[in-house]
């Protein structure tokens, strides 16, 4: 099992972001994440800073932890400036970038760059434009020189030298809990993201949730299956926050929670940055308690 976390693009550098990325490296988290949005939810109207910029800055004074988005989406990227950006921060963080990928969600990314009366994409198009950009991302990655020409994305005689320092490439960590997304996972993929279920978010139970995740991780096999991939080759990641568990609310519901998910094959659990004021909010003492201490209860 390793033990990630998030750390939202939400401060200063100087007013505590620094801290934060270094911090994460000193209680010996495997990754530290950050989403990649243009503003997200309750803190649209706050300060929010780019994912990018964040993860450079944050290689520059951390030298262990791994680096990465949770998640890029083509909500507002493109393959081509994508991965450049990319390949850039692979080399300045000497190799520790994860990229985690997504369809992207109907919030304010995916209306950000929308003309006034137009309307934001539906999740078929969203599915269409991923089912594409995850393919040309990749061989953008791995190529030196790419032409292709796609309904959505193209890339004429585009240079990427001298490629990742992770060979072949960067690994992608992919989103998904649907099939179309679960095949792009199995094809292309290193890990496999999920959230849970959202419908359960709210008004399902812990042993509800548990169960969906399981049969998500059924889903996945049976896609792998298909495809002619071992599962077992793709880390099963869940980013929490998202289910009805508490898992941050003490040191031993964290033990419970991670005991149980890895039971069904979860062995990444990432949990977020503590927050004060927002759906983030924890115990600091806690949430450093299970950072530094909660995978030995599961060894």
């Amino acid at each position: 099992m390793r033990l990630s976390t998030v750390i939202l693009p939400d401060r200063r550098w100087s007013e505590g972001g620094r801290e934060s990325w270094q911090r994460a490296e000193e209680l010996g988290f495997h990754t530290a994440y950050t989403y990649d949005h243009l503003s997200w939810r309750t803190f649209r109207d706050g300060p929010w800073f780019g994912a990018i910029p964040t993860l450079t800055a944050a290689a520059g004074v951390t030298s262990r932890l791994r680096l990465g988005t949770l998640v890029t989406s083509p909500n507002f990227r493109h393959p081509v400036t994508l991965a450049k950006e990319l390949i850039s921060l692979d080399d300045i963080s000497g190799g520790r970038v994860t990229l985690g990928i997504g369809a992207g969600g109907s919030g304010f990314d995916a209306t950000a760059l929308l003309k006034g009366g137009q309307d934001p994409w539906t999740p078929r198009q969203r599915a269409d434009r991923f089912a594409e950009f995850v393919p040309l991302l990749d061989r953008l990655l791995t190529e030196d020189v790419v032409t292709s020409e796609g309904e959505h994305y193209s890339a004429h005689e585009v240079r990427n030298i001298p490629g990742c320092v992770q060979r072949p490439r960067l690994p992608f960590a992919v989103a998904a809990t649907g099939p179309r997304g679960m095949r792009l996972a199995a094809r292309h993929g290193q890990a496999w993201v999920t959230t849970g279920d959202p419908k359960l978010y709210e008004t399902g139970t812990p042993e509800q949730s548990l169960a969906a995740i399981g049969g998500q991780i059924e889903r996945l096999g049976a896609v792998c299956a298909e495809a002619g991939r071992d599962v077992a080759d793709l880390r099963k990641v869940l980013l929490t926050g998202f289910t009805p568990d508490r898992p941050l609310e003490s040191f031993d519901a964290f033990v419970d929670f991670a005991g149980a998910h890895a039971e069904l094959g979860i062995d990444e659990i990432v949990v977020h940055w503590p927050i004060a004021d927002s759906m983030f909010a924890s115990d600091v003492a806690v949430f450093e308690k299970i950072a530094t201490e909660a995978l030995a209860q599961l060894s």
